[in-house]
């Protein structure tokens, strides 16, 4: 995924799921959805990575040729 809004947004809806699991099975689903959310939204940050110049340098050759 290239857009970071594309990311968060998956990040958000993997957390709302998990949130909605917890939820239903501890009888508190507004609570467990709210952390669901605040967690996926640092999972979809997360997604980006952090990367080193070599595979940075890697990644655009190969888009290039792509």
């Amino acid at each position: 995924m290239k857009k970071p809004s594309m990311q968060i947004v998956l990040g958000i809806t993997l957390g709302a799921g998990i949130g909605t699991a917890m939820g239903v099975a501890a009888g508190h689903v507004a609570v467990w959805l709210a952390v669901g959310i605040a967690i996926g939204v640092l999972i979809g940050s997360n997604f980006r990575g952090n990367r080193c110049a070599e595979c940075a340098e890697v990644h655009e050759k190969h888009q290039a040729r792509s």
